[in-house]
């Protein structure tokens, strides 16, 4: 699979302090590559690098056989949106595509089609203000990709959409990822990162947690447990085998479990004085890692660390 942008062992310090550290990873051409952390971790400062907004102290960042990615072949859906307000949908994404060096009619063309796939057909003379949140979001997103870039960053991209506008966003990334364009994708919506992504990149204070694909995240990270609705001792949960630890809620107990623990056989060990009313047996999920590590519990170190 073709690398399309590497980042090499970035550094960066702000006022002594280091905000970066030794962070590499790969995105790959038709890959969803998700750059994940809690809030200060360094995703903002990793992303405007990447962009050239800023630049980094050590280390390097490269497209393909860039050194410095041309602008014409990214797109960029910021965080914070910028859209001018007084102006019309139809003019500012032209005006865009122009800062690319995209065809007009090409441009013309591609924003009449997305209009009408996020069901916007006839705001094209509407001006942004006038819009609500979401749609002014599904302009934006449209105008990051509308001169077909080969590298796609999207910053929090589900932020204000309802969920039936989620799927179109899920629906389009993917659609863009199959037709190769490679996509790095930073939100913290993690059961929408968990449905997406081919691989993941967690970060923490500026430095890698996590690195390798969903699959090996899941192997390496995402034990099993078991969730048992029902009125039940602490204690005796605490006893069973391969037991690591037990968080219960009101009439619901979630064992956390061993990493070598095998399902069929530890559920026979389950007593008869246990009550059940209801019982799910399945992984923890990325949510739960992310929680994990943010939180600086670090329940889950004993698994081991992910390097791909």
């Amino acid at each position: 699979m073709e690398t399309m942008l590497s980042v090499k062992n970035l550094g960066k310090t702000f006022k002594g302090k280091k905000v970066l550290e030794n962070i590499s990873f790969d995105v790959q051409k038709g890959e969803i590559m998700a750059v994940l952390g809690p809030n200060g971790a360094g995703k903002s400062t990793t992303i405007r690098n990447i962009m050239g907004i800023m630049y980094p102290d050590e280390g390097s960042i490269s497209f393909r056989n860039y050194q410095e990615i041309p602008r014409n072949m990214i797109g960029y859906l910021p965080e914070e949106r910028g859209l001018y307000k007084n102006v019309k949908v139809m003019d500012i994404l032209l005006y865009l595509a122009e800062l690319k060096d995209y065809p007009l009619k090409d441009a013309k063309e591609r924003a009449l089609t997305y209009l009408k796939k996020f069901n916007l057909e006839g705001k094209e003379n509407v001006s942004i203000e006038e819009l609500s949140k979401g749609m002014g979001q599904k302009v934006q997103f449209i105008a990051s990709i509308i001169h077909e870039p080969e590298l796609l960053i999207l910053d929090e991209p589900f932020s204000g959409l309802d969920p039936v506008s989620q799927e179109l966003f899920k629906d389009e990334i993917r659609n863009l990822a199959d037709q190769g364009t490679a996509i790095l994708l930073s939100s913290h919506q993690m059961n929408l990162v968990e449905e997406m992504a081919d691989r993941l990149f967690m970060m923490h204070q500026g430095q890698k947690v996590i690195y390798g694909t969903m699959d090996e995240v899941k192997t390496e990270y995402a034990n099993f447990k078991c969730t048992i609705k029902g009125k039940n001792d602490i204690t005796i949960l605490e006893s069973l085998p391969e037991v690591q630890r037990v968080e219960q809620r009101e009439n619901s107990s979630t064992l956390y479990l061993t990493k070598d623990v095998k399902p069929t056989t530890w559920l026979k060990h389950l007593p008869d004085q246990i009550m059940i009313q209801e019982l799910i047996f399945d992984r923890i999920t990325l949510h739960e890692i992310f929680i994990d590590i943010a939180s600086g519990k670090k329940l889950i170190e004993e698994a081991g660390a992910v390097n791909a």
